[in-house]
C-alpha cells in the first residue's frame, strides 16, 4: 500500500509539472500571437498613412563623430579563442588598475556608456564593450548562438583576455540580465555589481507571471520570438519605432537637458541600421523562454541597484523584491523622475551613487530612496 501511495504521489507531481509547463508555453505563444495580431494591424495603419515611405530605411555608412570622439577612450578588439568571437570595445584609463566593465542593453550599444567612460576613467581601466550581435562585435547568424549561457561565458572569456580575474561589473537592462548572471555563475570573478534598471532574473520571472500589468509592459518579449517581422516593425519608416524608444515621452529619456542629439540618435542607428544588426540583438529575446526559472539564483556579491522611477517597462515592485536573491550587501536607490535610460537621463545622479557604493564597506545593508 506505501508503495503504491509513493508511485501515485510521483504521478501526481510529474503530472502537474507537465500542465504547469504546458501552461507556461502556451502563455508564451498565445500572447505571442496577440502582440503579432497588435503589431499586423499597426503595420496596416503606417502603409495607409505613409504608403511611400512605410518600406524606406537608410543604412548609415559613415559612422557620427560622436563614436570617434578621443575622450571616451580607445577602440580596440579581443578575439576568444574559445568561442572564435571578435569583439570590440572602447576602453580608457590605466592599465593595471582595477576594471569596471560596463554591459548595454537592448536596443543599445557601447555608446550609452559614454558619460560613465569619462567618468570613472580617473581610478579605472573602464570597458564597454559591445556584446554578441551588437556593434561592430562578431554577429553569429544562428538563433542558438544568443543563448545566455553563451553570452554569460563571452563576459567571463572577455575578462579573462583583458588580463584580469576580476572585475566591477556594471550592466544595464540586457547587460544587467547578463551581469547578474555573471555574479550568480562567477562569484569569484565579480567584485562589485552594479546593475540599472534590470531586476534579477527570478524576480522578473515570478513577478511578470503574477502581475498582468507587468505581463503587457513585456508583451514585446513574445513579439519578438517571430522570426523577420521584429526586424521588418523596427526598420519601417526609416527606424521610427527605435527613434521612439529613446524619444518619445512615454518611453524616452525624461531630463530635458540629457535628450539625444541628433548626432547621438544617429549614432545609434549607425549601429542598428546595418545588415543583420537588429536580428542579433532580438536573438537575445528568442532564447530567454528556455532557460528560465534559473537552476541556480543567489548573488554573493555586493550589489548596488539603480532604478529610475518613471521606467515604461519594467515596475519599480520588482526592485525592492531582488534582496531576497542576494547574499551580501545591497543597496538600491529609486531615482526619482528618471527613465529607464538611467545611466543616459540622470549621468551625475548615477555616478555620485556608484563612487559611493565602490568606496563604502560592504559589511551592512542600506537601502535609500532619492
Amino acid at each position: 500500500m506505501a508503495r503504491l501511495l509513493h508511485n501515485l504521489l510521483l504521478l501526481t507531481v510529474g503530472l502537474t509539472l507537465k500542465i504547469r509547463v504546458m501552461g507556461y508555453w502556451s502563455l508564451v505563444y498565445g500572447y505571442c500571437a496577440l502582440c503579432t495580431g497588435v503589431a499586423l494591424l499597426k503595420l496596416g495603419w503606417n502603409i495607409i498613412l505613409r504608403p511611400s515611405t512605410t518600406f524606406q530605411w537608410t543604412v548609415r555608412e559613415t559612422p557620427p563623430a560622436c563614436l570617434n570622439d578621443t575622450s571616451l577612450g580607445t577602440h580596440c578588439y579581443v578575439r576568444i579563442k574559445e568561442s572564435g568571437l571578435r569583439f570590440h570595445y572602447v576602453a580608457a584609463g590605466e592599465r593595471g588598475k582595477p576594471l569596471m566593465l560596463f554591459l548595454h542593453g537592448f536596443p543599445e550599444f557601447w555608446f550609452s556608456w559614454r558619460h560613465q567612460l569619462r567618468e570613472f576613467k580617473s581610478e579605472f581601466r573602464v570597458v564597454a564593450v559591445d556584446m554578441r550581435g551588437y556593434g561592430e562585435s562578431d554577429l553569429p547568424s544562428s538563433t542558438e548562438s544568443y543563448r545566455l549561457d553563451y553570452l554569460v561565458t563571452d563576459i567571463k572569456d572577455i575578462v579573462k583576455y583583458l588580463g584580469y580575474n576580476r572585475c566591477f561589473l556594471v550592466g544595464h537592462d540586457w547587460g544587467g540580465i547578463i551581469a547578474w548572471l555573471c555574479a550568480i555563475h562567477y562569484p569569484e570573478m565579480v567584485t562589485k555589481l552594479i546593475v540599472l534598471n534590470s531586476p534579477h532574473p527570478c524576480v522578473f520571472t515570478d513577478y511578470a507571471l503574477h502581475h498582468p500589468s507587468q505581463m503587457l509592459k513585456s508583451s514585446y518579449y513574445f513579439f519578438f520570438q517571430l522570426q523577420y517581422f521584429p526586424e521588418l516593425m523596427l526598420s519601417i519608416n526609416d527606424f521610427k519605432a527605435l527613434k521612439s524608444l529613446f524619444t518619445s515621452r512615454s518611453t524616452g529619456i525624461s531630463c530635458k537637458a540629457r535628450w539625444l542629439t541628433t548626432e547621438d540618435l544617429e549614432a545609434y542607428l549607425h549601429a542598428l541600421s546595418q545588415p543583420g544588426a537588429l536580428t542579433g540583438a532580438l536573438n537575445y529575446f528568442r532564447n530567454v523562454f528556455s532557460v528560465l526559472p534559473l537552476s541556480q539564483s543567489e548573488v554573493k556579491s555586493p550589489v548596488l541597484l539603480l532604478w529610475g522611477e518613471r521606467d515604461a517597462f519594467l515596475e519599480q515592485d520588482m526592485a525592492e523584491a531582488c534582496r531576497l536573491y542576494i547574499r551580501n550587501h545591497f543597496r538600491l536607490n529609486i531615482i526619482s523622475g528618471a527613465s529607464h535610460w538611467l545611466q543616459q537621463d540622470q549621468p551625475d545622479i548615477v555616478n555620485t551613487l556608484i563612487w559611493t557604493f565602490i568606496k563604502e564597506g560592504e559589511g551592512r545593508k542600506n537601502y535609500r530612496n532619492l
